[in-house]
């Protein structure tokens, strides 16, 4: 069995700002692989922040521990990183805030069950990640 871990990276920005990397480690024997997920900055990062914020909590951090200038990843438990991958991957493309808003509630709401029904859709294809939009954002 595959210990799936996710590790969630901060990207500080120049004009001071900063966003997220989420990475997926699939533990293969003695060589731990990385895979990359989904890079958040801006609108997105924003709208999914209650999210984030949740998951580190639950995976036993601060919530003050998410700054810029955090060099450590964030080891996320499976079930807390499934849901900040599914809304981060859902909200990317978006520009309308208040759509954002909805779809990250939603995806907060979900059962586990569902959420990592979507999230294995969701990282194979970018279909599964339009259909879950158009379901959770109403539009």
């Amino acid at each position: 069995m595959n210990l799936r871990q996710f590790l969630l990276y901060v990207l500080p920005r120049p004009d001071g700002s900063y966003g997220v990397d989420l990475r997926q480690r699939i533990n293969s024997g003695a060589d731990p692989e990385e895979r990359p997920l989904v890079r958040a900055w801006d609108a997105p990062f924003q709208a999914s922040l209650t999210q984030v914020v949740e998951a580190l909590r639950k995976s036993g951090y601060r919530p003050s521990d998410l700054h810029r200038d955090r060099r450590e990843p964030f080891e996320l438990r499976e079930d807390q990183g499934v849901r900040v991958a599914l809304t981060l991957l859902a909200l990317k493309p978006l520009r309308k805030t208040s759509r954002m808003e909805r779809i990250a509630e939603a995806i907060r709401n979900m059962p586990d069950e569902e959420a990592y029904y979507w999230f294995s859709k969701a990282v194979s294809t970018r279909s599964a990640r339009r259909a879950l939009r158009v379901l959770l954002g109403g539009e």
